[in-house]
């Protein structure tokens, strides 16, 4: 499923679940051997899809070990991100030399707990989940900000090592097209053909039960068609979603097109 929201240079692997192949490495095992069995399956299978995404765009297979703020140090000239919620996990990557930013994040379609979305959401925010809920119902939108608002931080740090706060970031979410776009509210040192990189964008989608968005900014010197999600159909249909019929089974790989206080800590 992750596949139709990736930039067309990207890998992405995703599972509904944790499988029985995952396996960690033994520096990986160690990160986590004080975690409860569910914690230890989960991290081993987005470990997993993120090596099956390694492969796919053939980087040398090498223990990916937290760095600061526990986000994975990817292979040189690699960037990617690694997500995961209630019943799914998902990895993606990119060349550096493609894609300059890029994250995931994955939420339960399911209502945020009371107060959540006012705590984090500003004023606009609140008035776009209220008018969606109205036009497409079944999405659970107060959620969904809050998954885009992670996806904003988990590009941002590792790019800039700065904090990033839920309110420093406005979304706007297009239906139609199964995009958004991040408006950021404080000075960005990132720049991008000379000018400040202050607004950033990806592709959400449904299915399966969960939420996912995808956030990708193009590399230096590429078009902004190298870092596009795939084709038009890619995110959603009309309404903006998928049921559950659009997850691709238990696992989906998505091949690259090309030749081979901070709110939430990256995953």
């Amino acid at each position: 499923m992750i596949e139709r929201i990736l930039p067309r240079s990207a890998v992405g692997v995703d599972a509904f679940g944790d499988l029985p192949q995952a396996s960690l490495h033994p520096q990986k095992a160690l990160v986590v051997r004080h975690a409860i069995g569910a914690r230890r399956r989960e991290f081993a299978t987005g470990r997993w899809c993120a090596r099956q995404a390694l492969a796919g765009l053939r980087v040398p297979e090498a223990p990916l070990l937290p760095g600061p703020h526990h986000a994975p140090r990817w292979p040189e000239g690699v960037v990617g991100s690694i997500t995961h919620c209630a019943g799914y996990r998902a990895a993606a990557v990119a060349r550096s030399t493609d894609v300059r930013m890029l994250s995931l994040d994955a939420e339960p379609n399911a209502p945020l707990p009371a107060g959540v979305l006012e705590s984090i959401a500003l004023s606009e925010e609140l008035a776009m989940v209220r008018e969606l809920g109205i036009v497409s119902p079944g999405v659970h939108w107060d959620r969904l900000p809050f998954s885009l608002k992670k996806t904003v931080y988990k590009a941002w740090y590792p790019a800039t090592r700065r904090r990033l706060e839920f309110e420093d970031a406005r979304i706007t979410i297009d239906l139609a097209a199964g995009s958004f776009s991040a408006q950021l509210l404080v000075a960005s040192p990132l720049r991008r053909h000379g000018r400040p990189l202050d607004r950033l964008g990806g592709r959400w989608l449904v299915g399966g039960g969960v939420l996912v968005a995808a956030l990708s900014v193009p590399a230096e010197g590429t078009t902004a068609g190298a870092a596009e999600a795939a084709g038009a159909a890619g995110a959603a249909g009309a309404d903006g979603t998928s049921g559950a019929s659009g997850a691709a089974g238990p696992v989906s790989q998505a091949a690259p097109r090309h030749a081979p206080h901070a709110p939430v800590p990256a995953t």
